[in-house]
């Protein structure tokens, strides 16, 4: 089985690359996307990772040999607005060259972001500060949330938002304006796949609506399989993907252990049938 939407501790994830392999590999999973947000930096230690012959052995899993080692699909996850909502677009298999410079902007408005939310806490009588990140880690709420619930203001990070960092929240800071036409020209642009994550997450209109538009932007496929669609949901978006053309995906959007998200990995029996298609289509995208 293959996991297509996945978080490290580079960005909002609770586990480093490197456990995130480990823990993929002891869940069965096969082949595995590092869908950061707004980030790359976890693709080279995630790749490492997966090629360590000392893993499989350390995690005794005799059905991995060293000649078949988890596959990394190296991709992110974008900030997008669509109606004046988040909607977040995955990208897979974009150039790496032609992508790092343009997502430096990206993460210079998360943080951004994070420091007026960090603001805005200090105004309303809750100074928090967060750990220092390195240059390629992508801050947002939930590390806001954990500085909060680490500093005895909340009892979890659900608290965190319901009070303060949820949308409509006092501490609550809009996304700087990047729209999802913006960011699926800029996965084309790199050579990427760009597809939406977990439609039905959506808050900015129907998807009936929203799908048409994002189709003439170009997107090129649909995150069917995710832990918050129910199956009417995904037969429903499997639909609009024979309707339109469009690829299908999916994942368990896996945030680690403790994150407050969703399912554990390989949670959505997602088979490795979608990722040759997704393969295919980069293939023909770039000419070969």
């Amino acid at each position: 089985m293959i996991e297509l939407h996945c978080h490290t501790t580079f960005s909002d994830g609770t586990l480093s690359p490197t456990r995130l392999v480990e823990s993929a590999v002891m869940a069965g999973v096969r082949a595995m996307a590092i869908t950061d947000h707004d980030t790359l930096a976890g693709w080279d230690e995630a790749r490492e990772a997966a090629k360590d012959p000392d893993l499989y052995d350390r995690l005794s899993q005799p059905s991995f040999s060293v000649s078949q080692p988890i596959e990394i699909v190296p991709g992110l996850e974008l900030s997008t607005v669509y109606n004046g909502k988040s909607m977040h677009i995955l990208g897979f298999y974009p150039d790496r060259d032609k992508l790092s410079g343009p997502l430096m902007e990206r993460l210079a408005g998360r943080k951004r972001r994070a420091q007026a939310m960090l603001d805005k806490l200090e105004a309303l009588g809750y100074p928090v500060e967060l750990p220092p990140m390195g240059p390629g880690m992508a801050p947002g709420r939930p590390h806001i949330a954990r500085a909060l619930r680490e500093a005895g203001y909340v009892k979890d990070s659900r608290e965190a938002f319901d009070r303060f960092l949820g949308e409509g929240m006092p501490a609550c800071v809009d996304y700087e304006k990047f729209y999802a036409s913006e960011g699926i020209e800029l996965i084309l642009a790199c050579d990427g796949i760009p597809v939406w994550a977990h439609p039905y997450l959506f808050r900015g209109g129907e998807v009936e609506a929203v799908l048409p538009k994002l189709v003439e932007a170009g997107l090129m496929g649909i995150e069917v399989f995710h832990p918050s669609h129910t199956e009417y949901q995904q037969e429903k978006l499997a639909r609009f993907c024979e309707t339109y053309g469009l690829l299908m995906t999916g994942g368990s959007d896996y945030h680690g252990p403790g994150a407050g998200h969703h399912s554990g990995l390989n949670s959505q029996n997602v088979g490795m049938e979608l990722l040759e298609a997704l393969k295919g289509a980069r293939s023909a995208l770039v000419g070969g």
